[in-house]
């Protein structure tokens, strides 16, 4: 089935190897939006080949990441389409037979160069101040070579052949880009054991599935000269109808400046995932990493970056991950959240192995009190655990740099006075309660903030937390005597 004339087909084909991270993510959500954005086709690709390094755990991971993202695709696993199958590994054959083709109309030949001799002459040619790529040594070998090489044992690699002239092509990120041919020599496409490269596996799929925009990571620009030979000679063989347009995405920086690579803990999309990260906040940060909505506008939608999203827009230059600004980001999406759906996505945090208490302490009307008062404090989710451990512990968990720090000289006096004001007070009204508790610190000579933090750490365990009155409140007044009680003996024992 071919695509309509003029009509959006874009590919997200990443290879199952590891974790997905943060940079793969940013890929993943340009992609989307921009074949959303042109109401096109989103083709989801896997580029399994590598047998030694990709694994299906993997492949499972990636699938699951991308539909927590939010991401839908088109065509690709679990949806099937004209052009399937989408795992490359399934793909063989078609390689196979490209590769024959391209060998047979003189595109490609057969390379016998040996590792050690390649990097003998690459060696010689640095030291002459020569591109050091591939010389070409085997592109027009006689037949007696051929037999020669073939009675050494010598096995070949496929190589495409390179023409001699200069490609440009206009960039869709960075504008008009020029390549001349002594700085891209011909290069393998089918290793000695017959596994076709990504070189050749990755254009003949594009072909094939008919993209028309390739929209990838800028390390990946050094090869675009080489597929456009590579597509024209696919297109002279039938086997192309065009060339995509291709738009190189800025690279994402991390600590000290360097790329961020997937190696470095903090790119994994896991580590996000389960600190509670929200998947619109962390698409809107990532969608910063190169493109913004607007000059004074931070916060958005993915319904909104859709409908505002061009790659011509894309900033070129590298661009810093700043994981507090993603926090800070994430925050202001959980406020954004209805409270039901608050309480909602927090419930994976409120049991185990996250929560500390037996569940049978759970109580849910606290939680739908406290959920309200919780949801204005927290970057991410997984903070909520600490937030009302309180409200399900049978006491607080006592932080003990926290007790040193409020529980100075006088706060046993503070907190008598406290609990005497508080159980006169009615339990049915914050304001009631935080009256109760300014009582108190004018009796000793103090303003609230300074009262407050005792009576604080005196029931939650902690100098910080959620509005103490509110909490307060929602513990109820039998459990919060209690509290100061037992820190009252603990500051006389």
């Amino acid at each position: 089935m071919a695509s309509a004339p003029g009509s959006v087909r874009v590919r997200f084909c990443p290879s199952p190897t590891g974790n997905p991270h943060v940079g793969l993510v940013r890929t993943a959500l340009f992609n989307w939006a921009f074949a959303r954005h042109h109401q096109g086709t989103l083709v989801f690709r896997i580029e399994d080949t590598d047998a030694a390094r990709d694994s299906e755990e993997s492949y499972n991971q990636l699938l699951d990441a991308m539909r927590w993202l939010g991401f839908d695709w088109d065509e690709g696993p679990g949806v099937g389409g004209p052009h399937a199958p989408y795992r490359q590994s399934q793909r063989m054959d078609i390689y196979a037979d490209v590769a024959r083709k391209l060998l047979d109309g003189g595109h490609a030949y057969h390379c016998y160069c040996s590792q050690e001799e390649l990097d003998s002459r690459r060696e010689a040619a640095r030291a002459a101040g020569r591109p050091s790529g591939y010389d070409g040594h085997c592109r027009d070998l006689s037949a007696g070579q051929v037999e020669e090489y073939k009675a050494q044992g010598r096995t070949p690699i496929v190589r495409f052949r390179m023409p001699d002239e200069t490609i440009t092509f206009t960039d869709l990120v960075r504008g008009e880009l020029t390549f001349t041919p002594e700085n891209v020599p011909d290069y393998g496409i089918v290793r000695a054991n017959g596994a076709p490269l990504y070189t050749l596996v990755n254009p003949v799929d594009d072909a094939l599935m008919e993209i028309t925009h390739v929209l990838r990571g800028e390390d990946l620009l050094s090869s675009t000269p080489r597929q456009i030979a590579l597509y024209k000679a696919l297109i002279e063989l039938g086997i192309a109808r065009q060339i995509p347009q291709f738009g190189h995405l800025p690279y994402v920086m991390g600590e000290g400046n360097k790329k961020l690579s997937k190696r470095d803990p903090q790119s994994s999309l896991n580590l996000y995932r389960d600190r509670g990260f929200l998947p619109e906040g962390l698409l809107n940060y990532l969608s910063l990493l190169g493109w913004s909505l607007s000059a004074d506008q931070d916060i958005f939608t993915i319904e909104e970056m859709v409908r505002a999203f061009d790659i011509a827009d894309v900033n070129p230059n590298p661009a810093r991950f700043d994981l507090k600004k993603c926090e800070a980001i994430n925050a202001d999406h959980i406020r954004m959240l209805d409270v039901k759906e608050f309480t909602e996505r927090c419930r994976p945090w409120l049991k185990a192995p996250f929560a500390p208490w037996a569940p049978e302490d759970f109580d849910e009307a606290k939680w739908q009190a406290i959920a309200p008062h919780a949801q204005t404090r927290l970057k991410v989710l997984s903070e909520i655990t600490d937030n009302v451990d309180f409200l399900f512990l049978p006491e607080p968990v006592f932080d003990e740099a926290s007790w040193t720090k409020a529980m100075k000289e006088g706060s046993d006096a503070l907190l008598r006075t406290a609990r005497e004001k508080l159980q006169a007070a009615d339990w049915t009204s914050a304001e009631s309660l935080k009256e109760a508790v300014l009582a108190a610190g004018e009796a000793h000579g103090l303003k609230l903030g300074k009262a407050q933090a005792p009576v604080r750490v005196a029931v939650t365990g902690r100098t910080v937390g959620l509005p103490l009155f509110e909490s307060l409140e929602i513990l109820g007044k039998e459990k919060t005597l209690a509290r100061i009680d037992a820190a009252l003996a603990r500051l006389t024992a």
